[in-house]
């Protein structure tokens, strides 16, 4: 009894699993997409900018837009420099 059952149950999946694989693509042949069209040729009055941010902004840690330096004439010490003893600048890496 047990290998009729065995027998029936695999019998029913082997059938199934033809039968769906035919009729999936039957049926996937008839709602076929077109080819997406081609992309629009680039227009001269859009500007790309990184982020969405625009110029001299970029995104954040946390998705907000900052700004890419701050005013230089803020700062004690050139790029590449920090604040050392004394209030001297210093070359980074020493």
């Amino acid at each position: 009894m047990n290998r009729l059952i065995a027998t029936a149950f695999v019998l029913g999946t082997v059938l199934g699993t033809v039968l769906g694989t035919v009729l999936g693509t039957l049926v996937s042949g008839a709602n076929a997409l077109p080819l997406a069209p081609g992309a629009p040729a680039p227009s001269s009055d859009v500007i790309a900018v990184a982020g969405g941010c625009g110029a001299g902004w970029h995104r954040g840690p946390y998705g907000g837009c900052r700004q890419n330096y701050a005013n230089p004439a803020a700062h004690a010490c050139p790029r590449g420099w920090y604040l050392g003893p004394y209030g001297r600048c210093r070359a980074n890496g020493t």
